[in-house]
């Protein structure tokens, strides 16, 4: 067990609160795909638009003490399915956070969409209502594939999705997965090849390639389908590295392949352990104040959420990180980046000393999992593949668990 007895005594002093983002949960799909271990919910009849954009907006309205006189950043619609909801609704709540809360002139607000939904009209007035980066859920480009997977979208959908988006937004984002059930066969390296060669074709400046992974408490979990094996999968990883890289696009985190400058800034504050305050049903957050970081979590139900946000008690669990746990914390995150993070970084988001964590970077680094200098910490490439070993390294106990 790695113990941090000499930094859990006493409070600790930020220097600055970080940089501010606002996520905006929309738990809704039209099915809940059996792979997803999202806070996701299958809209069985008419979705409560109405209410539920109510019930946001006392969300905020409850939480904007927290961080009140800060600039927020990035806004980021996630879900669920954000692209289920009316133009005019997405518009109504950034009306409303633009009403509340200082909103960056050029914050990146980004709207998470699937092809199924998808309709020109819409996507146009979601531009207008202010959405300025879409992030579509693609994840294969193979028939048999998606519907192993469970998508509600065909390969000709998805295709048809990306030219409405390409008409409307300048910056977009395709989630891919691989390592994918068939409904015969396994995905193949060749079938992975085309996916990866068709996503390209569409020039957009950024690409989530995601390994398909048999989380707990989904459909897949119980029933698991028949994946490639590691050894399969591990090439299809290189594969997807190498063509990506030709192509112009850096690989700056774990799953994230960006043009130079088209890296979701949204995420990459969380990647920095910023602050992100997280307003819907089953939406985390994490506020820091000058002597501590706060943790807090909404009811999950949308129903048990809606029912008490409009009063205010929206939060079923808010607690302060226990500062033997915030090196940990810190390093779940930031180690996800290919180019680490400064050493003064660390200290300005947790208030601790770098020499607070020296005697685990001597261990990281003597495994070979990092590279260090007085300014930069970094992942090497065996540290990016062994993610989860690296991270152990920093837990006060226990084992770490990396998606």
């Amino acid at each position: 067990m790695l113990g941090f007895g000499h930094i859990t005594g006493g409070g600790s002093l930020m220097s600055a609160l970080p940089p501010v983002s606002l996520y905006i949960h929309i738990p809704w799909c039209v099915r809940k795909c059996p792979y997803c271990d999202f806070n996701s919910h299958q809209a069985d009849g008419e979705v409560p638009e109405r209410r539920y954009v109510d019930a946001l907006i006392s969300d905020l309205d409850h939480s904007l003490p927290k961080i009140w006189g800060r600039r927020v950043y990035s806004v980021f619609f996630g879900g669920g399915t954000p692209s289920l909801f009316s133009a005019r609704a997405i518009d109504e709540i950034l009306a409303a956070v633009r009403a509340r809360v200082t909103l960056d002139v050029e914050a990146e607000i980004t709207l998470e969409a699937n092809p199924g939904t998808f309709e020109a009209e819409k996507f146009r007035g979601f531009r207008d209502a202010g959405i300025n980066r879409l992030s579509i859920g693609i994840q294969s480009f193979n028939d048999a594939h998606l519907k192993a997977l469970g998508r509600i979208h065909t390969s000709g959908e998805a295709a048809r999705a990306i030219d409405i988006a390409q008409a409307n937004f300048d910056n977009i984002n395709l989630d891919i997965m691989f390592a994918l059930p068939g409904t015969d066969t396994r995905q193949t390296l060749e079938e992975c090849e085309q996916d990866i060669a068709t996503a390209l074709s569409f020039d957009t400046g950024h690409l989530s390639i995601y390994h398909l992974t048999l989380e707990p408490n989904t459909l897949f979990h119980r029933f698991p389908p028949k994946l490639p094996d590691d050894e399969v999968a591990a090439d299809m990883q290189e594969m997807i590295a190498e063509k990506l890289g030709r192509a112009g696009y850096a690989h700056y985190e774990t799953s994230a392949y960006a043009r130079p400058g088209a890296e979701c800034r949204h995420n990459l504050n969380y990647w920095r352990f910023g602050d992100y305050l997280g307003i819907g049903a089953g939406a985390h957050g994490k506020i820091s104040y000058p002597n501590r970081v706060t943790r807090e979590t909404r009811y999950k139900q949308p129903s048990a959420f809606m029912d008490n946000a409009v009063v205010g008690t929206a939060i079923q669990e808010e607690k302060t990180v226990p500062q033997a746990e915030l090196p940990f914390e810190f390093m779940l995150n930031a180690l996800r980046l290919t180019s680490g993070f400064a050493v003064s970084l660390f200290t300005e988001r947790t208030g601790l000393p770098i020499t607070a964590i020296s005697r685990q970077l001597d261990e990281a680094e003597k495994r070979g999992l990092i590279v260090r200098d007085i300014k930069q910490v970094q992942p090497t490439e065996k540290g990016q593949l062994f993610l989860n070993d690296l991270l152990e390294i920093f837990l006060p106990g226990g084992s770490a668990s990396v998606k």
